[in-house]
């Protein structure tokens, strides 16, 4: 059996989430968040010394996650949220065996199982993107049942064309977790709040200036996401 290992962003990071909204403030917190939390289950199963990690991400969060990104026009994240399996380029290769399981049918049988499930949304995501996606997609659903599922499908079924440049996956040069540039998100973040600039690395076409410690002594290093 494997131990329950809890990890909080004070343990890895330095920081709350609740001290992180009060440095960035409501509109740009998810971010963040999906970008600690990401990186929290790498370290964790690293902890554990496993070799697959398992989500529980249902047919909702992946028809969710299909619009969001045909909507941010994200062709990477496009071409891989459908997938099962992830990340086996990586350390951890990461898996979905709930894919098409409905959000409704998970809740029904924690029901009728009487166990223990979160029903509330996070008090910090009121105005979160996946809130709209999640909104639109319910609309459609009411309309057409099998809504979700077929969102699902669409993205399955998209190809990319030949010649089109695909990120590349790295490591980071500061912390060592996979990231596909030089410096992962996650340390860009953290570096931001760390000086007191807090919107450092948000936005994807946004420069950053990262002050790195090195032997020979302290460089710059320019990213540009």
């Amino acid at each position: 059996m494997i131990p329950l290992q809890i990890l909080s962003y004070k343990e890895l990071y330095g920081w709350t989430m609740d001290e992180i909204v009060k440095q960035i403030g409501l509109k740009s917190n998810c971010t963040f968040c999906g970008v600690f939390r990401r990186q929290a289950l790498d370290r964790g199963a690293l902890l554990l010394g496993v070799n697959k990690i398992v989500t529980g991400h249902n047919a909702d969060d992946i028809a969710e996650t299909v619009l969001m990104n045909v909507l941010r026009g994200d062709i990477a994240r496009l071409r891989r949220c459908t997938a099962i399996t992830t990340g086996t380029e990586g350390a951890i290769p990461r898996c979905k065996p709930l894919k098409y399981s409905y959000e409704k049918e998970i809740v029904m049988y924690a029901y009728f199982k009487q166990l223990d499930y979160f029903s509330t949304e996070c008090i910090y995501s009121p105005n979160a993107y996946r809130g709209h996606a999640r909104t639109y997609l319910k609309d459609l659903e009411a309309i057409r049942p099998r809504a979700i599922i077929d969102v699902i499908h669409s993205g399955e079924s998209l190809s990319m064309k030949e010649g089109v440049k695909m990120p590349t996956k790295g490591i980071c040069v500061k912390c060592g977790f996979m990231s596909s540039q030089s410096i992962c998100k996650a340390c860009v973040l953290l570096e931001g709040l760390n000086k007191g600039l807090p919107k450092l690395g948000i936005g994807k076409s946004s420069k950053v200036v990262i002050q790195m410690d090195s032997n020979s002594g302290t460089t710059k290093k320019s990213i540009e996401f």
